[in-house]
C-alpha cells in the first residue's frame, strides 16, 4: 500500500503544487510566526523543512539560520518551491532534496532545527517518521510540527474525517492534541509546549487546490451545509445562499526538542 499511496501522493501534489506555491494561507499565517517564535532560530542552525511543499516555511526561516534543506516527495512541488523562492531572491542558503519523511536521506545529528508544517496527515506511519526526525536532529535540537488538529469529540472528528478524505484521496489521518503529545515523547523528544491556532480557509480557493471537478466541488459543498449543527459551530461554517463561502479549523504546533548529551 505505502508505494502506491505515496505515487498517488506525488501524483496529487504534482497537480496542485501551482497552488500551493501562491495559497497565502501556507505563505503566511499565525502558525508560521509562533514556530519561529517558539524555536528561536540563531545564524549558526542548520535547519530541515520536511514535506516543504511551496517552500513557504524555509523562505521564512532562511534569513534567520545558516542553512536550510527544503525537503519534499514531490519533485514537480519542489521544482516550484524552488523557483518561488528564487524569485524572492533568498536562494543563497535554501538547497532542495528530494525525501521520504519516513525514509530521511541525510545523516544522523545533521541538523539543530526541524520544522515539518501541514504535511502528517498524509504520512502513512507518522511514528516511523517521528522517528527519522528524532535520528536526524542533533541532540539539543529543536523541533516544530504544525498540522490539523482533530477534535476528542467522536462525531466531529468522524465528519472532519469523511470531509477531508472527499477532498483530498491523500489524507490519511488527522490527531487529537493528546495524541500528539503520545507520539513526540514516543519518539524520545522532550515535549515543551502545544499552542492551537484557529486558521479559517476560504471554500472555493481551498476546494480548487485540491484539483477537485465541479461536481465533487458541489458534494462537498452539500457535505458541509447538511453537517450537524455542532459541526457547523465547530467550524464555523458560514454560508450564503446555499454555497459555503469559509470555515474554520484548528492547527496544533507541537514544540519539543531532543534530549541534550548527559
Amino acid at each position: 500500500m505505502t508505494r502506491e499511496f505515496k505515487n498517488k501522493v506525488r501524483e496529487q501534489f504534482g497537480r496542485a503544487a501551482e497552488g500551493y506555491i501562491h495559497d497565502q494561507g501556507f505563505a503566511t499565517g499565525d502558525d508560521l510566526e509562533a514556530m519561529v517564535r517558539l524555536l528561536q532560530p540563531m545564524h549558526d542552525d542548520n535547519m530541515l523543512d520536511v514535506a516543504c511543499g511551496g517552500g513557504h516555511t524555509a523562505l521564512r526561516f532562511s534569513p534567520l539560520v545558516r542553512s536550510v534543506v527544503a525537503s519534499d516527495l514531490t519533485m514537480i512541488m519542489l521544482k516550484k518551491a524552488q523557483e518561488h523562492i528564487s524569485e524572492e531572491g533568498r536562494m543563497d542558503n535554501v538547497t532542495f532534496r528530494e525525501a521520504d519523511a519516513e525514509d530521511l536521506p541525510f545523516p544522523a545529528g545533521a541538523f539543530t532545527l526541524l520544522t515539518c508544517r501541514i504535511a502528517p496527515h498524509h504520512f502513512p506511519d507518522v511514528a516511523r517518521a517521528l522517528n527519522e526526525f528524532h535520528r536526524v536532529l542533533r541532540r539539543g535540537g529543536r523541533i516544530a510540527i504544525v498540522d490539523t488538529l482533530l477534535s476528542e469529540d467522536p462525531e466531529i472528528a468522524a465528519w472532519y474525517q469523511t470531509m477531508e478524505k472527499m477532498r483530498d484521496p491523500t489524507h490519511i489521518q488527522a490527531y487529537t492534541e493528546k495524541v500528539w503529545c503520545e507520539m513526540i515523547q514516543e519518539a524520545g523528544f522532550i515535549l515543551h509546549e502545544t499552542t492551537i491556532i484557529p486558521k479559517t480557509h476560504d471554500f472555493p480557493t481551498w476546494a480548487k487546490r485540491a484539483g477537485m471537478k465541479r461536481e465533487e466541488v458541489a458534494k462537498l459543498n452539500q457535505f458541509f451545509v447538511e453537517a450537524p449543527e455542532k459541526v457547523q459551530d465547530y467550524f464555523q461554517i458560514e454560508t450564503f445562499a446555499g454555497e459555503v463561502e469559509a470555515y474554520t479549523d484548528r492547527k496544533v504546533l507541537v514544540y519539543a526538542s531532543r534530549p541534550p548529551k548527559k
